[in-house]
């Protein structure tokens, strides 16, 4: 192939290097070649435009004021559209004015823009969506925000299937919907369909991003295959949640955090232990107690390293109970590594169901000498009787996060203490809009907690 202004491609860097050095030293081009000499004019007509797209070779650059457009296009060697290179727009420079080449060689580069500041790239306008599983959870975060909630009607056909209908635009807009897979209503399996088709209807409104907030993510106690025949159903949901159109998911403390590598896509993990953190913090000032007077307790071996991360923030020691059967025909035996005597113990977990085990817990605790004991859950999920145990049990109280539904429960148990999750979602939400990093609410609390 010949190059219509360099050197043919079998004459190779040697032609190449004759045809610059033939150049400097001021001689005349070959016949043929497309520039003359700097004041020259082209042999042939100039290239479109449209046909520069690609970055073009060094010694493109070198042509000189051979017709204003087609030396300035192909020494930038860009296109006149926008393209994107990761987050950032690349444009062509305007094309310079005749004379602002000079007789030599000069390099033509494209500046790239940064849009907004530390917003490198705009996924839309944010739109915010609720189902029906946790509405006063998404009025949180939309105040925290500042963002009106959108509208959606969530309701049932007569035989009982879904009917989801979104009452406003949301094409290229930056979707948020917040739906956690929680027990009330009609149970998670409803909350979990009424997500699935949200997303799809969302999806199918030409949204340009789709982020599904669940602050309780469903079916994730089964992460793994532990007998024969058994669902991984925390792969299942993740399927599930591409296929009907989710782009990324923002939840609160998994089960276990190997879900993220289930997906293909983001998942963002939060933590709600500085949250809790801090409500400990206010019970200790209440009561007067110091670190050196708390102690950390796991409830099982599974949950040591969240309790290890637990007592790091507390400046607090850990203690750990281990449950070993010793023989196939008997009871499983409760071993508690750690000293509790005279201790206020914070026994924290990341599910409550039936509260079984923090009652069990806190009795065998106070038994070993524990001062208090107070329980610490994220999710609680408190299914009946958990509110009649927490009442007759050794628990003081029981400081839970809204990550689902609450108010109820709360008035009927008086040792529950409800912390918000509004401020960690919407600061999360908002960095996840604009591009941001998550990793500072890791671990501080957003301003809005404090």
């Amino acid at each position: 192939g010949r190059c219509h202004d360099g050197p043919t491609a079998r004459e190779g860097r040697g032609g190449a290097r004759r045809f610059h050095l033939d150049r400097r030293r001021g001689q005349g081009l070959r016949p043929g070649r497309r520039f003359c000499q700097a004041a020259g004019v082209p042999q042939r007509p100039p290239t479109p435009l449209h046909m520069f797209r690609f970055a073009a070779p060094a010694w493109r650059c070198a042509a000189a004021a051979a017709g204003p457009i087609s030396a300035a296009v192909a020494a930038a060697g860009v296109s006149d559209r926008p393209r994107e290179r990761g987050r950032r727009l690349v444009l062509a420079e305007p094309v310079p004015k005749k004379g602002d080449f000079g007789g030599g060689s000069q390099k033509y580069t494209p500046k790239s823009l940064v849009v907004s500041g530390t917003r490198t790239m705009s996924h839309g306008p944010i739109r915010i969506f609720s189902g029906n599983a946790h509405p006063q959870l998404a009025h949180d975060i939309a105040a925290a925000m500042g963002v009106p909630l959108s509208n959606a009607t969530v309701e049932r056909f007569k035989c009982g299937e879904i009917s989801v209908v979104i009452n406003e635009s949301v094409r290229d807009c930056d979707v948020f919907v917040i739906q956690p897979t929680c027990n009330g209503g009609g149970g998670p399996q409803e909350h979990m369909m009424e997500l699935l088709v949200m997303l799809d209807a969302i999806r199918r409104g030409a949204a340009n991003r789709v982020t599904a907030v669940m602050p309780l993510y469903g079916y994730a106690r089964q992460s793994s295959k532990d007998r024969s025949r058994s669902p991984i159903t925390a792969r299942l949901v993740t399927d599930l949640l591409q296929v009907a159109g989710a782009n990324r998911v923002l939840t609160i403390e998994l089960h276990v955090s190997q879900i993220q590598g289930f997906a293909s896509y983001p998942i963002d993990n939060m933590y709600a232990l500085p949250l809790l953190a801090q409500a400990i913090e206010r019970v200790m000032e209440e009561r007067g107690i110091v670190s050196d007077d708390l102690v950390v307790v796991s409830p099982d071996v599974g949950g040591a390293k969240r309790a290890s991360a637990f007592a790091k923030k507390l400046h607090a020691p850990l203690a750990i109970f281990s449950r070993q059967r010793r023989r196939a025909n008997e009871t499983a035996e409760v071993d508690l590594v750690g000293e509790v005597d005279g201790k206020t113990c914070i026994v924290i977990d990341d599910i409550a169901d039936s509260c079984e085990t923090l009652c069990v817990s806190a009795s065998k605790l106070k038994a070993r000498g524990a001062k208090a004991v107070i329980g610490v859950v994220v999710h609680g999920v408190f299914s009946d009787p958990a509110c009649e145990n927490i009442t007759n049990s050794e628990l003081e109280c029981v400081i839970v996060t809204d990550t689902i539904p609450i108010e109820d429960k709360a008035k009927r148990c008086p040792k529950l203490q409800v912390v918000s999750v509004a401020p960690l979602l919407a600061a999360a939400i908002g960095r996840i809009h604009s591009s941001e990093s998550l990793s500072e609410l890791f671990e501080a609390l957003p301003c809005e907690a404090h």
